[in-house]
């Protein structure tokens, strides 16, 4: 329910963006006269039956896959461990260029894949490992091998790992706080300092800053140092899980109108690696 609502909060269309969408979609043979140019952000939901050539895109005249068309938008994976761990593995070169080269006997095309990844999953086959509601009854090892699933490298490429606790009643029953329009706004407020920021480096956005960009604009103070240095050596993250902590730090950081990186940007952004503490 949340993944379904991430497009409504995402900045606006650029048209530059809104044209390269749909000349994908227009190669996949998904557009229709009624719809002649796609001014929405996409949002793709592909079962967790696909296949690996179904996702990344394939076929004898190779044309785009999930992860294409899912470009400028949300590509989500529900139930992430039901999906076959070959085809999770061919997102990890997406994930991190960008884009992906489909070769055949005929012809070897380049598709743009720069979509953020949404991806939810149980805490173990039951579902109830961790809840205060319901007691959990499965073994350590079913665990172990339910979790397994996903590889290291790959939940090392997911920016943001948070656990949801179940909802109570009470809760459903209240007003939500803000509305999507008014989150969206201060998205849009976010995505405005980040082009101005990067307006001589021809990027957009923070997801897009370079391991010699986020030495220039991800600068941190020594108590900042502190507790990421105490972070790696307790959770024993990657150098990419460095580069990442620090570009969702500056994004926090945006968000909230600062022009620095401070101490509490860096906390909040190291508690999305819940992951990382949780099974490492």
């Amino acid at each position: 329910m949340l993944a379904r609502r991430i497009p409504t909060i995402l900045p606006d269309l650029a048209f530059e963006e809104a044209l390269e969408i749909t000349k994908i979609h227009s190669i996949a043979g998904k557009l229709s006269e009624d719809n002649p140019i796609i001014v929405q952000r996409p949002f793709r939901s592909p079962h967790h039956t696909i296949s690996g050539s179904a996702l990344i895109g394939g076929g004898k005249i190779p044309k785009p896959g999930e992860i294409s068309l899912a470009h400028f938008g949300v590509l989500f994976l529900d139930e992430l461990p039901e999906f076959e761990k070959n085809t999770l593995e061919v997102l990890r070169g997406p994930l991190e260029d960008e884009m992906v080269t489909i070769s055949r006997v005929n012809a070897s095309v380049t598709y743009p894949s720069k979509f953020m990844l949404i991806a939810s999953m149980n805490p173990c086959p039951c579902g109830y490992y961790g809840s205060s509601v319901k007691q959990c009854t499965c073994t350590p090892d079913q665990i172990s091998k339910y979790m397994n699933k996903i590889s290291g490298p790959l939940l090392d490429r997911i920016d943001i790992q948070i656990e949801v606790q179940t909802v109570q009643y009470d809760k459903l029953e209240n007003d939500m706080p803000e509305t999507s329009a008014e989150i969206k706004e201060r998205v849009n407020r976010a995505r405005d300092i980040q082009k101005q920021r990067y307006k001589i480096n021809n990027i957009f956005c923070n997801s897009a800053l370079t391991p010699k960009l986020i030495q220039k604009y991800c600068e941190i103070d020594e108590n900042c140092r502190k507790i990421l240095k105490m972070s790696f050596n307790k959770l024993g993250l990657s150098a990419r899980a460095y580069g990442r902590i620090l570009k969702v730090a500056r994004t926090i950081a945006d968000l909230e109108g600062s022009k620095e990186i401070n101490i509490n940007h860096i906390a909040e952004a190291i508690q999305y690696r819940n992951l990382d503490k949780k099974f490492c």
